[in-house]
């Protein structure tokens, strides 16, 4: 598949949907594309390059988690990591030894919460039919839910044939936030399995779990070099559920600091003064 067109450099100057720059009271988001949503009302506060397709690493195993619990597979059923599960793509690292044998249920937690691409893969691989049946399960999945600018091939993200926008992605978001499951395993600070040299914690790659002045119940990060640094997050903030998507940062602490910049924006003004500045620059 072919880099997608909006990923070139002409995307990166389009001008955003709501124009923030051109608003001294909007934070100064510095991801390249993001949406920001409120839930209740549909209503999108934040916008810029929402609608451009670009490639969305990790935020991948969202979908990953989805098609495994739709699937209705034994997750207390013992899965183990082989050779097949080895990153020959990018040829990244993992805590998670060849060999080594989990529950469906730890392998989807550490999946979400750390990450963890073996974890990601041998999911894909025991479903029913293998890696294309699940690649298929995707996709089809993603048309349910309407995400009609999206596309898998594999369930780590490693791939960066895998494709999505803001928009579409705060969709998977919200769905997402309907599995009790995602939202415990997205959300654990930190989790220890017992592999075959002893005991291992893994922790969450998303710092913002760990603070307690985030309340947060979906959240999933995501990096490779043409995806950038992504974070996926539904939050509450002002006591009302907020869908967070923040692709394409340049720095590895540039996403967790929108977040908080977004944060800050909002505590610091009436909600209904967000939502209608938002109206009147759509306007």
């Amino acid at each position: 598949m072919a880099a997608p067109p909006e990923r070139a450099g002409a995307a990166r100057s389009a001008r955003p949907l709501l124009a923030e720059a051109a608003r001294s009271d909007s934070p100064e988001l510095r991801s390249e594309a993001f949406l920001i949503v409120d839930q209740r009302s549909g209503e999108a506060l934040l916008a810029r390059n929402a609608d451009r397709v670009a490639p969305i690493a990790s935020i991948t195993k969202l979908m990953t988690a989805m098609v495994i619990l739709d699937s209705g597979q034994s997750l207390s059923e013992m899965l183990t990591v082989t050779e097949a599960d080895r990153d020959r793509l990018r040829k990244s690292s993992s805590r998670l030894p060849i060999g080594s044998r989990l529950s469906r249920e730890d392998l989807l937690r550490l999946a979400l919460m750390s990450s963890e691409n073996r974890a990601a893969s041998a999911l894909s691989r025991y479903y029913p039919g293998g890696l294309r049946a699940f690649a298929k399960a995707m996709n089809a999945k993603a048309r349910q839910l309407g995400m009609a600018h999206s596309r898998f091939v594999e369930a780590t993200g490693l791939s960066a044939d895998n494709v999505s926008t803001a928009r579409d992605l705060s969709v998977l978001l919200k769905a997402a936030a309907d599995y009790p499951l995602i939202r415990r395993f997205s959300t654990d600070s930190a989790h220890t399995v017992a592999l075959n040299r002893g005991a291992r914690e893994f922790r969450n790659t998303n710092p913002l779990v760990r603070d307690p002045g985030w309340e947060i119940r979906v959240s999933k990060t995501g990096y490779i070099e043409e995806a950038g640094r992504c974070l996926v997050m539904q939050a509450w903030l002002r006591g009302r559920p907020v869908l967070v998507v923040l692709l394409d940062s340049f720095g590895s602490r540039t996403r967790t600091a929108d977040a908080r910049r977004l944060q800050k924006w909002l505590a610091r003004r009436p909600w209904d003064a967000v939502v209608m500045a938002h109206k009147g620059a759509k306007g």
